[in-house]
């Protein structure tokens, strides 16, 4: 999110997880430096599992509350102390794919003034707007390169799919491992709760990340070389 306050006076506002990847750290820094703009940080200090533990909940596509008390809270305590409604101007970096997603945000950031520059401009698509960072000599998150859609939570974001994951558990089996270990301790004190989901014989069921795993294991064993 980017924050004008009056004339000329942009920053760049930006919601630590603590979990990013560092490549994404990297880009966010020599952004604003090219940009000649305060790139400042807020961070409510948990990472996504520990805000689950708290709330009892664990975070999945439909709810994931690590957006709204890790990203958006912090993100609003610095608004109300540094950015008057009345000469401030929020933009959201959303493209024209997500529109419909406008009033909900217009409505989530009120009082301030949310602007959405992007959509303004269809052309700037996702892979548009990354190959024009990379002509501006700046290297985008290794996320992307690696196929995922976006560069959120070092990959480890409850918000993405079976696929998304599957990725993951092929590019960093290492984070896959962590956030299956994680998961585990989680479902053996809440029970039979999951990041993924499945629906068989019309009924939607927990799909926990390691029977994702041996799926995609056996899945992999029965595959001709």
């Amino acid at each position: 999110m980017a924050a004008q306050h009056g004339i000329g006076d942009l920053v760049l506002l930006f919601a630590d997880t603590r979990i990013e990847e560092h490549s994404l750290y990297e880009f966010l820094s020599a952004s604003a430096d090219q940009l000649g703009v305060p790139l400042i940080r807020v961070a409510d200090g948990r990472t996504p599992f520990e805000v689950y533990w708290d709330s009892r909940f664990l975070g999945n596509a439909r709810i994931a509350p690590c957006s709204k008390i890790l990203k958006q809270v912090p993100a609003r305590r610095w608004l109300e102390a540094n950015a008057d409604p009345a000469t401030t101007t929020l933009y959201v970096g959303i493209d024209v794919t997500e529109a419909r997603r406008v009033p909900g945000i217009r409505r989530g950031w009120a009082p301030w003034q949310v602007e959405f520059p992007l959509i303004e401009e269809p052309a700037l698509t996702k892979d548009a707007m990354l190959d024009e960072a990379r002509e501006l000599g700046l290297t985008p998150p290794a996320a992307y390169q690696e196929g995922f859609s976006h560069a959120n939570c070092g990959g480890c974001c409850v918000r993405g799919g079976q696929a998304h994951w599957l990725r993951l558990l092929e590019q960093h089996p290492e984070r896959y491992a962590d956030y299956e270990h994680k998961e585990e301790l989680f479902r053996a004190e809440f029970g039979d709760v999951a990041i993924l989901k499945e629906q068989r014989n019309r009924l939607v069921r927990p799909l926990p990340l390691a029977e994702l795993r041996r799926r995609a294991d056996a899945a992999a064993r029965h595959t001709p070389a």
